[in-house]
Order: C-alpha cells, then structure tokens, then sequence
C-alpha cells in the first residue's frame, strides 16, 4: 500500500478502563486479566487496532502499578486478541511515584505508551453547576523532568511516546523539548493525542482543536480523545480532518443517545460507521504501526 493510501487511513484506540470510571457508573468496566483480554477482543473485532491499558486490581478495581497484575493483563490480551497493540498508560494514578509510572513501560516495552506533557489540575466537575467533585485536591504532577527522564526510557524500550495534550502550555513544553541537541530524547515523527474534557485543561473547540493542529510539526501523526461528550465532538471532527481516535470507558460511560455503554467495544463500533461516513477506511494494528511510525516495525 502506498503511503498515501496509508495516510487515508483512520486507527481507533479504546481505553478500556482509565484511573477513575468505576463499576458503580458502568458494570461493563473491565477489573481482572480475562476481562481485559475479552473486552480488547471485542474492541479489536469492531475495528480498534490499539488498546490503552490502565490496570486494576481485579478484586477492588483500584489502578494498580504491580506488574504482576500488568503482565497478567497484557498477556491475556495477547491470548485472546494477539494482533492488536497495546499501549501501556504512565497515568497511573496520582499516588504513585514517577518511578512506578515508568517501570512498566521498562519491564513490558510496549509498542506505544502515554507521555504527559504538563503538571495541571485534574478532576470530575459538573460543568452546568461549576462544582468540582473527585480530585479537587488532586495536581497531576508531571515536571519537566519526569517529561524527560520518560521520554528517554521510553526511547530505550524502543516504546513510541503517544504525546498526552491536555492543554496549549502542554504542546509547547514538547515543542521545546523535541528541539533538543545532540542527543534527541523525542524522535520524529512525534505522535500527539490531544485529550479535550479534563476538568484542568481545555474543553473541546473545533478553535482548540485548530490551533493544536496548527501548532504540531508538519510530520506529526495526531489522534483526539474526549471526557464525555467532548468524546464524540472531537472524534466527528478528527474523522473529517485525517486525524485519528480514541474512544473507551475511560474517557465516556455513555453512547452518543444517553445510554451506558455496554462495553468500550460499542464505542469502537459507533467511531468505526463515522469513519465510514467520511469515507475512510479503518486501520488494521499493522497499518496503525505504520501510520504512527512506531519503531517495533
């Protein structure tokens, strides 16, 4: 396939489970190894060509760093869907160490992992009442030397950085970054997602959306993810300009109608019949290596 056939192409990224959606807002959230690796076949089949992890402890559901439980998790989704990749979040939760958020990627050396761009607020609000809920003493600490000290683990695992946007401050600290000489710890073409919604950071625009784009360099591969209905806003958009999409019960409980979820597989199925509105067709996990030029080629 020529590369410009290639470029035509739409990849779907499901997050299965995040740090915070729990069963009490949707039962379908996945706790244990086999429920992970049964909910990525499900995404897989309905067209997702990456999974991005968050692991839980399959009794309590809390995000967990232990890799034991991570290697558990990786493995029956290798087991049950074997072509998809797998993207390892740093995010894990905002009581572990750099050190713990790192050593997964260093352990497992995924084909793509999270890299967050700034330190920002990071909450649940209700955005027609102006009330902050879940984390409102929460600061999602990510320093420029966290930023860079990933950034180089994730260069010697041969892990492809997925750039977390959340905000314009966040895109400029990686634009500096990414100029630095002799020794790059950024390799382009750089991969940016740019995540709308966050009570901390921008809400979904189609002028956010704009200037983010503007702003990436020329090369830069680019996917949208969205907290709630910012989820489909940004998904509908990025479809129409060539850029990619995350869907997943970590960003969304909910279909565009309202209703819960029955999985984040139903959300790969909705973002799958709108790439086909836009005519594009989707990318298959050896495409979407391509695509995002990921070095485990």
């Amino acid at each position: 396939m020529s590369e410009e056939d290639l470029s035509k192409k739409l990849v779907i990224s499901a997050a299965l489970t995040g740090a915070v959606t729990n069963r009490a807002q949707n039962p379908n959230v996945p706790f244990t190894a086999e429920e992970f690796g049964d909910e990525a076949k499900k995404c897989y089949e309905a067209g997702a060509a990456i999974v991005h992890i968050h692991a839980r402890d399959p009794e309590k559901g809390n995000p967990t760093h232990e890799l034991e439980v991570i290697g558990a998790i990786i493995d029956n989704i290798k087991e049950k869907a074997p072509d998809i990749l797998i993207n390892l979040s740093t995010a894990i939760s905002s009581i572990v160490t750099p050190k713990q958020r790192i050593t997964p990627v260093k352990t497992f050396k995924p084909p793509i992992a999270s890299l967050n761009t700034n330190s920002m607020n990071f909450a649940v609000g209700d955005h027609k009442t102006g009330q902050v809920g879940l984390g409102a003493k929460n600061i999602f600490e990510n320093t420029f030397d966290t930023i860079q000290k990933f950034a180089k683990e994730m260069k010697k695992a041969e892990t492809k950085p997925e750039i977390e946007v959340y905000d314009i401050g966040g895109m400029y600290n990686i634009l500096h970054l990414a100029k630095q000489q002799p020794k790059r710890i950024l390799d382009p073409p750089l991969h940016f997602q740019f995540v709308f919604g966050v009570l901390g950071g921008i809400p979904f625009s189609y002028e956010n959306l704009a200037h983010l784009i503007n702003l990436k360099p020329p090369d830069a591969s680019w996917s949208v993810c969205g907290v709630a209905k910012n989820q489909f806003q940004a998904a509908m958009c990025a479809a129409a300009m060539d850029g990619h999409i995350r869907v997943g019960l970590e960003d969304n409980i909910r279909m565009p109608d309202g209703e819960l979820a029955k999985g984040s597989w139903e959300q790969v199925d909705w973002a799958a019949k709108v790439a086909r509105i836009v005519n594009r067709e989707l990318a298959t996990p050896a495409e979407a290596r391509k695509i995002f030029n990921l070095y485990q080629q």
